[in-house]
């Protein structure tokens, strides 16, 4: 065989073996059959409320007439219309102070509490003023954001209390080929700071842990692989260049065979 040709046939095998991902670098959950995952119940956390959330408080009564002195005004549209940024505009933004501004009851601090544990203290407070409240709180600017190696990058609104983190993933089209799976980062705000981790998607270990539901806010970004990487650099990837120089090698070896 001519040293040209034994060549072309060495750069083809190495191109083929940079092309080839290992499942170990693909595949979810790996050691999932091995694996002891808690209880949903035991991980579980009610979402807390955050400075710049947005909030509808609905209150009723067995006697509405009471309830209106503690509602805002509301325009017609607003009240035929579900479409979720006009109720944003009618909702009880937490100023930075973590406070909401209530009808007739002033200030109410609301930063670090559950809607829930919202819920209670309201209809405690109500409860001088009208008989038998019951008090509804839903956080209408409840969002994540998904960036990096997904098919369907973006943020995304929801009108859930919660989403877990492969939810979120599947709403932005997965991870692509070119993700990295063992290096998912998600960036959290909670009570003004920031905190930062790292999951390995390809075990289990991490869905037991505060960062398998999502809070809003929160921001999950897919680190590109190695190969990914290279492409954007200005010699590119090696598979590219040995494809190059493998089509060129054989356009030499017809020419001037």
């Amino acid at each position: 065989m001519q040293p040209m040709k034994k060549f072309l046939l060495f750069g083809f095998m190495v191109f083929c073996l940079a092309s080839c991902a290992s499942k170990k670098e693909i595949l979810y959950f790996q050691d999932i059959d091995r694996a002891s995952l808690s209880s949903v119940v035991s991980i579980y956390t009610h979402p807390t409320l955050e400075v710049n959330d947005i909030l509808k408080i609905d209150i009723t009564a067995l006697n509405p007439e009471s309830v209106l002195p503690f509602q805002f005004d509301k325009s017609p549209i607003s009240q035929q219309s579900r479409q979720l940024d006009l109720l944003k505009l009618d909702g009880y933004l937490v100023n930075k102070e973590g406070m909401i501004n209530f009808p007739q009851l002033g200030e109410v601090a609301v930063k670090g509490k559950t809607t829930q544990e919202l819920e209670q203290e309201l209809e405690q407070r109500l409860s001088t003023f009208i008989k038998d409240p019951t008090v509804k709180v839903r956080l209408l600017n409840y969002k994540i954001t998904v960036m990096g190696e997904v098919k369907m990058p973006g943020t995304y609104t929801l009108s859930e209390e919660n989403i877990t983190l492969p939810q979120a993933l599947g709403l932005a089209g997965d991870l692509t080929i070119k993700g990295r799976r063992d290096n998912v980062l998600i960036i959290r705000q909670s009570h003004g700071q920031r905190i930062e981790k790292r999951l390995d998607l390809t075990q289990t270990n991490w869905m037991n842990s505060p960062f398998y539901y999502l809070k809003q806010n929160d921001v999950v970004y897919v680190s590109p692989n190695n190969a990914q990487v290279k492409t954007a650099g200005f010699i590119g990837n090696v598979g590219v260049l040995l494809s190059v120089a493998s089509i060129l090698l054989s356009a030499a070896i017809v020419i001037f065979r």
